[in-house]
């Protein structure tokens, strides 16, 4: 499943009350994995939707971390509750990964969902809030970096007054979001130096960008200095982290806490488990392959 296909659930929460139950005791929050320390590890929500939201809690808190991204405002609570942080946040309004800050038509809209988002996000005590491109349909990439510098500079004032980074996500434009704008890293790059606010920030997608452009170490080491946020995943296949795949994660982890970095790095993939347990087995696999 693809994150486009969950994002209706997401905003409604009928995905979470869809799943049937599956055996994560609270006790088992108790036995938590011990981790180095060097990372800030977090999971997005949508690869683990056969889990309500309290299930995925426990088990993060049984993997041994503490943090879920892209959760929305009505998602938080619940969060809360077991000690969770949502180490990146939606807005509560509209969620297109398509329709984005390239498109003026768009602005009004999201101009509103992030006035309001922005002020949540900072009394929750959080810190990211994630935005997208949209697609290119038709537009040349100079006219979209144009619009995506007017739309945002009408909402950076705000983000920084609260202490929020904006963050947009990379997606790679080859397999699975066609026609992406912010597709290369030197056109996100661009883009947050025309802003020029310590504020906005690059959510540097590995699995994304190997796929797009590849050089993922040399690229990170370059420009880390734009890069807020990390999602992990296998490539190809967008699947564990481990053997199997392409990737040498742990080397790539060694090279995001060079930079200096103390952010979080989240696992965004999909696991190829049968069962709730493998699902499980394998986020705390990779868990432990990044945890250098």
């Amino acid at each position: 499943m693809q994150r486009r296909t969950l994002i209706k659930n997401l905003v409604t929460g009928a995905a979470a009350m869809a799943v049937a139950p599956v055996a994560v005791a609270r006790g088992d929050e108790q036995h938590a994995v011990a981790l180095k320390g060097n990372i800030n590890h977090s999971v997005c929500k949508w690869t683990f939707g056969h889990l309500s939201l309290e299930q995925l809690c426990l088990l993060v808190k049984k993997t041994g971390f503490s943090a879920i991204d892209l959760l929305t405002p009505s998602e938080w609570p619940v969060a809360k509750q077991h000690g969770i942080t949502c180490s990146m946040c939606y807005t509560g309004g509209k969620i297109s990964l398509t329709e984005g800050w390239n498109n003026k038509n768009n602005h009004s809209w999201l101009i509103k969902d992030f006035t309001e988002a922005i002020p949540l996000v900072s009394a929750a005590g959080y810190k990211n809030l994630i935005c997208f491109s949209g697609n290119r349909n038709g537009m040349d990439d100079e006219t979209g970096m144009k619009n995506c510098v007017e739309g945002l500079k009408q909402i950076m004032g705000l983000a920084e007054k609260q202490g929020v980074i904006i963050q947009m996500e990379l997606f790679n434009s080859k397999v699975d979001h066609k026609d992406y704008m912010a597709d290369k890293s030197a056109w996100g790059v661009e883009l947050c130096k025309r802003l020029g606010s310590p504020n906005f920030k690059l959510l540097y997608d590995i699995y994304h960008m190997q796929i797009n452009e590849g050089d993922v170490i040399r690229t990170i080491k370059d420009n880390h200095t734009w890069f807020g946020h990390y999602h992990t995943a296998g490539v190809p296949g967008r699947n564990e982290i481990d053997e199997s795949q392409e990737l040498y994660y742990p080397a790539i982890m060694r090279a995001i806490l060079a930079t200096g970095y103390r952010g979080y790095v989240a696992q965004e993939f999909i696991s190829t488990g049968k069962e709730a347990k493998d699902k499980a087995a394998a986020l705390k696999k990779a868990i432990r392959i990044c945890d250098v």
